[in-house]
């Protein structure tokens, strides 16, 4: 079996999460299995070792998992991005929709550089509406984004399609969900 197969195979479906009609993709059972949390950051590594990166920007709270490993192994600092009111000194903030309801993203307002160029990385792009969000924040921070890195892509909900201009790498991809 192929490594992204073996990926792909890791993640669990969750019908009807969280709510009627939402087939979640459950990450958590491919963080548990060492072998394919390996390949996932190795992948990933394999991808981003050769570019300048400053920063990896994650995205809470699965992407944290995935931006801290990532980061630890290029050598490269971690950014948070939280939910409102969860970060401990200045912020800025921009609000969203995503596929279920509506949110609040913040990150520490000394968190980049201007013209830092940083990985942005979550666990799953879907609509785009989380990532779009990150991405007004390193705007507004005058960051560089370098390219967006996600575990899935639900290429269905064409979320790709609102992010355009920039580079996206997805491992793992669900069609006619």
């Amino acid at each position: 079996m192929n490594k992204l197969k073996y990926l792909e195979n890791s993640i669990r479906n969750i019908p009807d999460f969280p709510k009627p009609g939402i087939l979640f993709r459950d990450i958590t059972t491919l963080l548990k299995d060492g072998k394919a949390f390996k390949i996932t950051i190795d992948c990933l590594y394999k991808k981003y070792k050769d570019q300048k990166i400053d920063k990896i920007l994650a995205v809470e709270s699965r992407g944290f998992i995935l931006g801290a490993a990532l980061a630890y192994k290029l050598g490269k600092g971690i950014i948070l991005v939280r939910k409102k009111g969860k970060l401990p000194y200045k912020t800025i903030s921009t609000s969203y929709s995503l596929e279920y309801g509506t949110d609040t993203l913040e990150v520490h307002e000394d968190a980049i550089a201007p013209k830092e160029k940083i990985l942005i990385i979550d666990d799953l792009l879907a609509t785009g509406g989380t990532v779009c969000a990150v991405l007004d924040l390193a705007k507004k921070l005058k960051a560089k984004v370098i390219g967006l890195a996600f575990v899935i892509e639900l290429v269905d909900l064409k979320g790709r399609d609102k992010l355009k201009g920039y580079p996206i790498y997805s491992l793992v991809k669900f069609r006619g969900e």
